[in-house]
């Protein structure tokens, strides 16, 4: 019964929560106001170290959306964590990792934000190794320490504020541009945002963090944990602009945005194609901040969530049902037996997609029509021309192999739509998913943006859409009807369907060295010549002294008439 009722009440509390948020975002809109409430803790040096809350449109409707996505998320756990004996613990878990996005979200202070940034960061480890096992100990432990990674940078950003007078960077960004230490700041705060949000070259964790159970990655992959950079560069795009570090971040977003579509094309692992769906939406969101449109990055960001999370409740039904697999090559022909949830699970990739009016084609569409008309040069228009491609191409495949091939799972099975609570939040991110996108398009944007451009660019990214999705189908279809040709350029695939070769960079690649040299250091120092001229090396000397000085006073007669010969000797050389 308290089973239950956990689910069930964090449901209604965060879905209350949520519609207050949506209620005041609206009237801040409206209005034109925002809050501002500051409590000093101490003053140091004439700095006031001060917990601060800003409480403006922008952070009452993402808070609005986090807290809803939440409440789904929650209620769907009740019935996918029913068999888990510590549902409590997982639960409050979830709780309080959307605590710390809320306190990040609501903190325009570099020194409270840490609040939230670092409980996300440990929140999240404690759910990635949630199922004890060696997998998701390694999965936590690189979560975990690519993280660390823009917690320092955070903490080296918070030390260079201390110069300005005080740690609320809202009053600085805009005055930024014209400060010395300008540069260096944004750097630390660009690296922050590219480890917490997986942009090459810290992209390894993010398919990693698979290890948690399907409920955390429906949060952590949609808006929490990976949101957290985009929305704090966000709040600091005005300080980026005319940088190098702005110019260093469209590269590396576009490189993300490829990287993660081609792998996405070689992954059979149903949860990591949608956690590689999430790293190159991600790299959209990272390239227009780079280009310096945040209010288009905010959009897609609330939209994004919106079929990303109902993409992955889809997916955790589907693992749910056939015997907890999650190769896609196991699948198939799944419409035919749970129709609501692959109704769902399409209209999440369609919008996933940029399907014309569905949430995800008002912010993306927008967004590349944006790219292509800002002075990007050739490298950064192709990687996001060819990054549209491929998002179709890898959805196509995933409609391919889980909806329309034959069905693959063995005789003894039972697959259905009939658990309620699964559904029901389901049905309500598709609502979402159709309508949240014109929606916010209305409230965020009451002027509309001039698209000025050519017919050819305006039809491109419908054009590398659909010869993406004609390609991603019919390359599957022949995959399984004749030779696998993919096998005659082996390095290739091998290349592109690992992310780059970036799992083993970011751990066996940075450990080899330090574990060889500590080895030869154990080898050559511990047990080598510190041993010797060391601690058994001094033992074996003393012990060795000892027993001679034990023989020389044994009044042995030998010993004594030894000794005196000696003495002559050294005697009769002196004298001669």
């Amino acid at each position: 019964m308290w089973m239950v009722s956990m689910y069930l009440s964090s449901m209604l509390f965060l879905l209350s929560g949520s519609l207050s948020c949506l209620f005041f975002s609206l009237m801040c809109l409206k209005s034109g106001q925002a809050w501002f409430i500051e409590w000093e803790l101490l003053s140091l040096n004439s700095s006031s170290v001060v917990m601060t809350l800003i409480l403006d449109w922008m952070s009452f409707m993402f808070l609005g959306f986090v807290m809803f996505i939440s409440s789904m998320v929650l209620y769907y756990s009740g019935e996918y964590m029913a068999g888990d004996n510590n549902m409590n613990r997982f639960m409050y878990l979830v709780l309080a990792f959307v605590m710390s996005m809320g306190f990040l979200i609501i903190s325009p202070n570099l020194i409270s934000i840490l609040l939230g940034w670092d409980g996300l960061g440990l929140v999240s480890y404690a759910l990635v190794i949630y199922y004890q096992n060696e997998k998701s100990a390694n999965a936590g432990m690189l979560t975990a320490l690519s993280n660390r990674v823009g917690d320092v940078a955070i903490l080296l950003a918070i030390s260079l504020f201390f110069s300005l007078g005080g740690w609320n960077f809202l009053f600085y960004v805009d005055n930024l541009p014209s400060m010395n230490m300008n540069g260096l700041l944004c750097g630390l705060v660009v690296l922050a945002a590219m480890t917490k949000s997986a942009q090459i070259p810290f992209s390894a964790w993010l398919p990693a963090a698979m290890a948690a159970p399907t409920p955390v990655s429906a949060l952590v992959h949609s808006s929490t944990l990976v949101t957290a950079g985009v929305y704090l560069l966000i709040r600091f795009s005005p300080a980026l602009e005319g940088r190098l570090s702005q110019s260093v971040l469209l590269l590396l977003s576009s490189l993300t945005m490829f990287m993660a579509g081609l792998g996405a094309n070689f992954e059979y692992d149903l949860k990591k194609i949608i956690a590689l769906s999430t790293l190159s939406q991600l790299g959209v969101m990272m390239s227009i901040l780079s280009l310096g449109y945040a209010d288009l990055a905010f959009f897609h960001l609330l939209a994004h969530a919106l079929f990303k999370a109902l993409l992955f409740m889809c997916a955790g039904a589907v693992i749910h049902s056939v015997k907890d697999y999650q190769d896609i090559r196991m699948m198939g022909g799944l419409v035919y037996h749970m129709p609501l949830t692959e109704m769902c699970m399409n209209l999440a990739n369609l919008a996933f997609c940029g399907t014309p009016f569905l949430a995800g084609f008002y912010s993306k569409d927008m967004i590349l029509e944006v790219a292509f008309m800002s002075p990007i040069n050739m490298i950064s228009f192709l990687l996001h021309a060819l990054a549209t491609g491929l998002t179709v191409c890898y959805t196509m495949r995933l409609v391919y192999y889980t909806l329309s091939e034959n069905f693959n799972l063995g005789n003894l099975y039972s697959i259905n739509d009939e658990g309620k609570i699964m559904t029901n939040p389901m049905i309500g991110l598709s609502v979402g998913a159709v309508f949240g996108g014109a929606s916010l398009a209305w409230l965020i944007f009451p002027c509309p943006y001039m698209i000025c451009m050519s017919p050819f660019f305006k039809m491109l990214a419908l054009i590398v859409s659909v010869i993406g999705g004609v390609i991603g189908y019919m390359l599957n279809l022949n995959a399984v009807n004749y030779q696998l040709n993919s096998l005659n350029s082996y390095e290739l695939v091998v290349f592109g369907g690992s992310m780059w070769f970036m799992p083993f960079l970011s751990t066996y690649g940075l450990s080899k060295g330090f574990l060889k040299s500590g080895e030869t250091y154990q080898k050559v120092g511990d047990m080598g010549w510190s041993e010797f001229y060391g601690g058994q090396g001094t033992y074996s000397f003393i012990m060795t002294s000892s027993k001679s000085l034990q023989t020389l006073q044994d009044n042995s007669m030998k010993v004594y008439m030894l000794s005196f010969l000696l003495w002559l000797i050294v005697l009769l050389f002196i004298v001669i």
